[in-house]
């Protein structure tokens, strides 16, 4: 099992070109399943959860051929096979849940094994299923998987989300583009992934409006046809890389940024301490002083500050000048990284879901070990503040959601490798 061996003390400088967004392309590619037509997505991230997703849609009979080394992908669903997706791949990413809305709209049956992924709390599918039943479908969890019918294909409805959920909007927005009538997705998610994917469903020959606001309205069309679609920049990945040089000092432009997609943690960069600058080619990032200051977190559902920077937040946190408070509303169960910063040096207390950070002038190397996603890149970042070595094992986590970590931090000046088992 790879580790990632990070060495401390070196200033950063260049640029770093940021990826198309995981979390887009989870849901873009899926969105192939709604027509017989292929789907073309450009600027696609090569992560292994795209292989995942690329091995599940093959399950189904879906062609997927990957271009200019993976950046591209053109997926076809003109000769599918089957209707079921199975758990073996399942259980290896949650994204494999937003199948089921595609398949229904189209198909009118689907089986869908219960999702897995990173282990961050139960992230429960009954918003998915309550949303999908209001839209006509009859859906049952049998020996763990949901059996779905749509007898007659779904049909437009008012679908009102007890939570802002972004994988059941996605699902639900995907099922109604093909619904009789008229779909009407009320408390729908604001994420930048939203709005990616209704401009390559509208592309596709669907009818939107409203994306990006609490309320989405569908129109439901016969069929959807060709597209190609640029995946939207990676939100997380570009606030993973804009923390770089506030832990270790220096100037790096992330190319392709974009101030829109992290407005709210931009301004908490800036209560703490960083500059922000908009080029013409994504946006520059510095540190103004020799710590960053405290600043207090509060993690919500977009435009809020993001779960997905939590960990990589606290972690900067850990050297800043003064205490900062973190409160993670979204996910619980998700400051299973704090015990390995402890374990650097850093101060931190958690009492459930709100962790008090009392800034330490320095962190020290040591063994680590990630825990999910985001917890692995934290402690990637954190290295890079600590005196000495770094060695971050489990990193296969790593590798989900961030292409070539090491290449990308190692051209600016950071000394960090992959060590092989």
């Amino acid at each position: 099992m790879d580790s990632i061996l990070v060495t401390g003390g070196t200033p950063l400088n260049g640029q770093i070109a940021i990826a198309g967004a995981k979390n887009a392309a989870l849901t873009l590619m899926p969105a192939t399943l709604l027509s017989e037509e292929p789907l073309t997505l450009t600027n696609a991230p090569r992560l292994s959860d795209i292989k995942t997703m690329t091995a599940l849609l093959q399950s189904l009979g879906v062609e997927v051929t990957a271009l200019q080394d993976g950046k591209v992908q053109v997926l076809s669903s003109h000769a599918m096979t089957s209707t079921t997706a199975d758990y073996e791949i399942v259980r290896k990413m949650r994204a494999s849940n937003l199948v089921l809305g595609p398949l229904l709209a189209r198909h009118h049956k689907a089986t869908v094994s219960l999702p897995g992924g990173c282990a961050i709390g139960a992230r429960p599918m009954d918003i998915h299923v309550t949303a999908l039943e209001a839209m006509g479908a009859e859906i049952e969890l049998k020996d763990g998987y949901l059996h779905a019918v749509a007898k007659g294909g779904l049909k437009g409805a008012k679908v009102p989300l007890r939570f802002a959920s972004v994988g059941a909007t996605e699902n639900v927005l995907m099922a109604a583009t093909l619904a009789k009538g008229t779909t009407l997705i009320e408390n729908a998610a604001r994420e930048p992934e939203i709005v990616d994917l209704a401009k390559c469903l509208r592309a596709m020959g669907a009818q939107i409006s409203g994306e990006g606001t609490s309320t989405i309205e569908i129109q439901g069309v016969d069929r959807l046809g060709a597209a190609t679609h640029p995946v939207v920049t990676d939100r997380i990945e570009l606030g993973t890389y804009m923390l770089a040089p506030v832990f270790a000092g220096g100037e790096v432009e992330c190319l392709g940024g974009r101030l829109d997609l992290v407005g709210s943690f931009v301004e908490k960069l800036d209560a703490a301490g960083v500059d922000v600058t908009e080029t013409k080619d994504g946006l520059k990032v510095k540190r103004r002083t020799d710590r960053a200051k405290a600043v207090d977190v509060v993690t919500e559902v977009f435009p809020g500050f993001p779960t997905d920077l939590q960990a990589q937040m606290m972690a900067m946190l850990c050297t800043a000048e003064g205490t900062s408070v973190l409160e993670e509303k979204i996910f619980e169960n998700r400051f299973m990284h704090a015990p390995e910063l402890i374990r650097m040096g850093a101060d931190i207390e958690v009492q459930g879901g709100v962790a008090t950070v009392h800034g330490v002038k320095r962190l020290k190397g040591a063994p680590v070990m990630a825990t999910d996603l985001r917890a692995s890149v934290s402690l990637i970042l954190a290295g890079l503040a600590a005196e000495g070595e770094t060695m971050v094992s489990r990193v296969y986590h790593l590798d989900r959601g961030y292409e070539h970590v090491e290449e990308k931090l190692g051209a600016v000046g950071a000394r960090i490798e992959r060590i092989s088992a």
